[in-house]
């Protein structure tokens, strides 16, 4: 008996035992799969579709020359996120083009719940397409390495890397650059080029914070990251994701390619072994043997050439200078250099002069690397006092997006001028196809259209945004027309932000004659009203076909305003509506725009109103009631005092950028008016 319960003592603890090494086993082999690094995808058994494919000597090829198709790659095993809030990850790329300045699309890593099916060519990356871009479903998180502008995306240029999640309108988006420690400045990157990058993402589940850092092959990852943001992706998550890489060609093609990679749950990625990384191919150019020996001849008088244009370097070097200062570096990829801008406006010639004000001159120019149009204004700024926080908000603007205004892409400076740089927009300035195009006029439909949307800019500006952002110089001459001459206010040279509550400081007072609200000589202090009032004269002169103020014309209608209110006294409000129109415009309507005009220019900042008020009046979602005028003077350059009427009987329009079918105008007046 003795000995029998003694052997089933022992067969059991060898259950246990076994029993304990196949659960250890298990993790392990679970934890292997959450932990890998490849080296080199030589024996990886790493899950393709499309074009991708691993080459014989460990090169993981995502796509290659042939046009309008996608490529997949995952690591072979399901990653556990169920216990997981962090994750690391790094992997050394290349970018491969047949023609410089004409590549595919790019490609992304991915974290999704299964292998991607039905995702589109060319600019969405073989990730999603026309029907799922953007929805919460899909539970797709993606890094994307983009060669290519999709404006449908809000894309910054071609040559940029983004956060996506559900949607491949990036959470979050920078220029290609990177930290450099040895010059203590941020140097960009061109992701077409060829060379390998290599790239480090790091998401800490703690502290809800992505981070995504880029640097040319055997630079240590850097201590400034390009992308940094807060985002929750616990609410993309499940338990069990796949990670790998998505890609695509379109019309466009490049070969796309993966060196190695590495990947940790909960813990930093190990580091990758560069010295084991499969070659990046390249383009080859076959060559005779005499072009062999023309090439090393050329190559003699280069060296002398170099010596003697080395003189006339020095020389000319001081034509690129720039001040730069440490405060600076904080704003990476937002700054340019001079010799960039230099030489993509071809040295500021004035052919390429677009047009200049009281407060500098814009220049076009297309930058010779990325070949994306920008333009380029020259500020005067001789002063160094206020510097830092001037530029300070400078990158803070250039965090600004809303589909109606000129985005602001970065800045320069020099000794006594800044330079910013915008956006291109085709069809130019509202105010050349106002008062100087007698060809191209704009339809009433095409005005009311560009009132509705630069209203709308100003709302974000105002209460939409981070800060309160004052535009101090909103007029005809700032606002932009893309290709749909749709209208984008630009031209931040002279904003000022401060934090929503907070008490706007006095200002020296800037800004253009006929749009300085009369408050602004007095107090020196721009507020969101005097936003509002240069809105009112804006109003006035897109009706009305003319500048606020015109010294040519006759005394009672030098001063625009003036005039308008005038002709409201009168009852004869419509015979200020610009002659070029004619007919073809709907008379309620003008009377609107002009009445909303007046409203926003009266001299009383407390009597105007909010911006938002106003687009939901031009938007129809609002009333427009007049009250008696008799008590102002009629030579204040002031209008009426009108009351926006937010009750729930105003009717909307059936199509917002249209003007609206029923907005009724109440009237306290005499008949007439």
């Amino acid at each position: 008996m003795a000995s029998h319960i003694k052997a089933s003592q022992i067969v059991s603890i060898f259950v246990i035992i076994l029993a304990l090494n196949l659960n250890f086993s298990s993790l392990l082999g679970q934890r292997q799969r959450d932990n890998f690094v490849y080296n080199g995808f030589i024996g990886s058994n790493l899950q393709l579709d499309g074009l991708a494919e691993i080459k014989p000597d460990g090169l993981l090829q995502l796509t290659n020359l042939t046009i309008q198709q996608t490529a997949h790659a995952y690591h072979p095993f399901v990653i556990n996120f169920k216990n997981s809030s962090s994750f690391s990850t790094t992997f050394v790329f290349a970018i491969v083009s047949e023609r410089p300045n004409r590549t595919g699309h790019g490609f992304a890593f991915t974290i999704s719940p299964s292998h991607i099916e039905g995702g589109s060519d060319a600019e969405y990356l073989g990730i999603l397409n026309v029907t799922n871009n953007g929805s919460s479903s899909n539970r797709i998180f993606a890094v994307e390495v983009d060669t290519s502008r999709s404006l449908e995306f809000g894309d910054r240029d071609n040559n940029h890397v983004g956060i996506d999640v559900n949607s491949l309108n990036s959470v979050e988006a920078a220029t290609a650059a990177y930290f450099n420690e040895k010059v203590g400045r941020t140097d960009r990157l061109y992701l077409s080029s060829g060379d390998a990058i290599q790239v480090w993402i790091d998401y800490d589940g703690v502290k809800k914070r992505i981070e995504v850092a880029l640097a040319p092959i055997g630079v240590t990852r850097p201590r400034i990251p390009l992308l940094s943001t807060q985002l929750d992706l616990s609410l993309v998550f499940v338990d069990r994701m796949y990670v790998g890489f998505s890609a695509s060609n379109g019309i466009l093609q490049s070969s796309q390619y993966i060196l190695g990679w590495s990947f940790n749950i909960d813990g930093k990625a190990q580091k990758l072994d560069v010295t084991r990384l499969p070659p990046v191919p390249r383009k080859k150019e076959p060559k005779e043997r005499h072009e062999q020996t023309i090439g090393l001849s050329v190559g003699m008088v280069m060296v002398v050439l170099v010596t003697l244009l080395g003189g006339l370097y020095i020389v000319r070097r001081k034509r690129y200078d720039e001040i730069r200062e440490d405060w600076e570096k904080e704003y990476g990829p937002q700054r340019f250099s001079y010799k960039d801008l230099y030489k993509a406006t071809e040295g500021f010639k004035d052919k390429a002069l677009l047009g200049s004000g009281g407060f500098g001159k814009v220049y076009r120019g297309t930058l010779l690397k990325s070949k994306v149009e920008v333009a380029i204004k020259r500020v005067s700024h001789e002063s160094t006092q206020g510097m830092k926080e001037f530029v300070a908000e400078i990158a803070s603007l250039g965090k600004l997006r809303h589909r109606n205004m000129v985005p602001l892409q970065g800045y320069c400076r020099r000794s006594g001028e800044l330079l910013l740089v915008y956006d291109y927009m085709s069809n130019g300035s509202l105010d050349k196809y106002l008062f100087t195009n007698e060809r191209l006029k704009l339809s009433w439909t095409q005005r009311y259209k560009i009132l509705q949307g630069v209203a709308s800019a100003l709302v974000y500006l105002h209460e939409e945004w981070e800060q309160v952002v004052l535009h101090r110089d909103v007029k005809a001459s700032n606002v932009l027309l893309d290709a749909d001459f749709n209208g984008r206010l630009g031209d931040f040279g002279l904003a000022r932000l401060y934090d929503h509550g907070e008490i706007p400081q006095t200002t020296r007072v800037v800004g253009t004659l006929g749009y300085l609200a009369p408050e602004l000589t007095r107090t020196g202090k721009a507020t969101t009203k005097t936003d509002v009032f240069a809105f009112g004269a804006f109003m006035l002169e897109v009706a009305c076909g003319r500048r606020p103020v015109e010294q040519q014309e006759l005394p009672e209608k030098m001063i625009l305003v003036d005039w308008v209110h005038d002709c409201w006294r009168k009852g004869s409000i419509l015979e200020t509506s610009d002659p070029s129109l004619g007919d073809g415009y709907v008379m309620e309507h003008m009377e609107l725009v002009l009445k909303l005009g007046l409203l926003c220019s009266h001299p009383s900042p407390d009597a105007r109103p909010s911006m938002r008020h106003v687009l939901h009046c031009l938007d129809g979602e609002a009333f427009l009631s007049e009250q008696a005028l008799e008590g102002f003077p009629t030579d204040a350059a002031s209008a009426t005092t009108l009351v926006i009427d937010d009750g729930s009987s105003s009717v909307a329009p059936s199509n917002a950028s249209s003007p609206p079918q029923s907005c009724s105008v109440h009237t306290a007046l005499s008949s007439g008016r």
